[in-house]
């Protein structure tokens, strides 16, 4: 029987975050300033009171609903000093948790409305990271969205502005959004653009279609990682609740060593699962997938990186050591250089990990 771990334990556990989408996690609080501000409207005007308004029009088991929320939020988005302000926070967010990597992924061309131009939303983006690194020491990278529902024409220059920032910080491009009817096949010009410029590039496939979307977004767009990946198990043989066989999707995805994005509480609030116990994060993990392990929209999905591990520790029965493997993943697959990686993997994780060892922590 593995050792429980208290929250306070997985608190201080030191961790990686790939997958976190900064128009999805905002602080209640700050909503609120911004919205009273700028004059708009909200439901509640309390934070608890609004962190439950956020998590209630998430969690309807519907990706096309779960994403309303983000109108609210993007529109608190429109100008420099929101911009700023919710990236540095970010930044302050991911340091209370002990996170010592982290990447934060949006789509700039969502932030237009109040007169900025693309160039002046990255800037004001990374000059808030960039304030929170230096203050906090949490090293990050950022993640350009094309959106898929959104004319391929659109993701295309949002790879084009990834690419040119990639001396400031930013180091792969995604494909977001609604998966019904939208295949990721439809933007390859953004990805052979990518491809091209040796550029980093993350899918969101398999969370509200098919094994399908997760082949394409491999085989026709050339992906390094898969977001969510939930569906994969549609090309694996399961009897009685294990793997007797993996299809040659599946087989490829484990063999190459891709990277899966997992983010449990948002798959359930999304309808990618119905509960957390029918996730298939444990077959994956039995099974020596690379799987990460991720928050996907704070805010929206009411979680936190220590909630999303206290879950798989309760739900999954991960141990100190399959967490501190998990994380070590997570560095593993970043779109930092290999130097940095190691760093961070030696300097950070395994020293912090070994540090709560000699305390008898874990």
């Amino acid at each position: 029987m593995s050792k429980t771990l208290s929250r306070e334990v997985i608190h201080r556990m030191p961790k990686t975050l790939l997958h976190d989408h900064l128009d999805g996690g905002l602080r209640p609080e700050t909503v609120l300033e911004l919205a009273a501000e700028r004059k708009i409207h909200l439901e509640a005007d309390e934070p608890d009171a609004l962190r439950q308004w956020f998590f209630r029009g998430a969690n309807r088991g519907s990706l096309p609903e779960y994403l309303e929320g983000f109108g609210v939020t993007c529109g608190l988005m429109q100008d420099e000093a929101g911009l700023e302000r919710v990236a540095y926070e970010l930044i302050e967010d991911m340091e209370a948790e002990n996170i010592v990597y982290t990447e934060v992924r949006f789509a700039p061309n969502l932030h237009l409305d109040g007169g900025l131009n693309l160039e002046q939303v990255m800037s004001a983006v990374i000059d808030g990271l960039e304030r929170g690194r230096a203050e906090f020491g949490v090293q990050y990278s950022l993640i350009l969205c094309g959106m898929r529902n959104m004319d391929p024409a659109i993701s295309l220059k949002m790879a084009e502005l990834a690419i040119s920032f990639r001396e400031r910080g930013c180091r792969g491009f995604d494909l977001a959004g609604d998966e019904s009817g939208h295949p990721p096949k439809d933007h390859l010009d953004a990805f052979h653009l990518c491809q091209r410029e040796n550029f980093n590039i993350t899918i969101h496939a398999g969370e509200a279609f098919g094994k399908a979307s997760i082949w394409q977004a491999l085989q026709y767009c050339g992906a390094h990682r898969i977001g969510h990946g939930t569906r994969l198990t549609e090309d694996m043989t399961i009897h009685d609740g294990e793997v007797v066989a993996l299809g040659p999707l599946a087989s490829f995805v484990r063999d190459h060593r891709i990277p899966i994005e997992i983010c449990l509480q948002s798959n359930v609030h999304t309808g990618a699962c119905d509960t957390i116990e029918d996730h298939p994060f444990r077959l994956l993990f039995d099974q020596h997938f690379r799987i990460t392990l991720n928050t996907d929209n704070r805010l929206m999905s009411n979680t936190s990186m220590t909630d999303e591990l206290e879950v798989a520790h309760r739900i999954f029965g991960l141990d100190a050591a399959d967490i501190e493997k998990i994380m070590i993943n997570g560095m593993k697959s970043a779109f930092i250089d290999y130097p940095e990686r190691c760093r961070l993997i030696y300097d950070s994780i395994k020293a912090g990990y070994n540090a709560m060892r000699q305390e008898k922590l874990i």
